[in-house]
């Protein structure tokens, strides 16, 4: 699913929302405050699959000529490389 940068705080407003009202979080910091944090670390946890798709990109690019030759299947390297990264990195996507 995708989200444009303004949902995830629209998100997290709701959530703290929700948290607050059923007495499950107190707040030390000023509401505003503690959903702007909740937003930015949803975005931050959202943007991990662009970043690791993004170092794939990187990485493929050192075989662009066997691949542009018809050696290699593009879709079929970048999936591999990307699951060796994940695994070897415990990322959760």
């Amino acid at each position: 699913m995708r989200l444009s940068k303004s949902q995830p705080s629209l998100l997290s407003k709701k959530i703290l929302e929700e948290l607050l009202k059923k007495g499950l979080v107190e707040l030390k910091e000023p509401k505003e405050k503690a959903a702007e944090a909740l937003g930015e670390l949803m975005l931050n946890e959202l943007m991990v699959e662009e970043k690791l798709n993004a170092e794939v990109r990187e990485i493929l690019k050192q075989h662009d000529s066997e691949i542009e030759k018809g050696r290699l299947d593009y879709r079929r390297l970048f999936e591999m490389t990307k699951k060796r990264l994940v695994m070897e990195r415990n990322i959760v996507l």
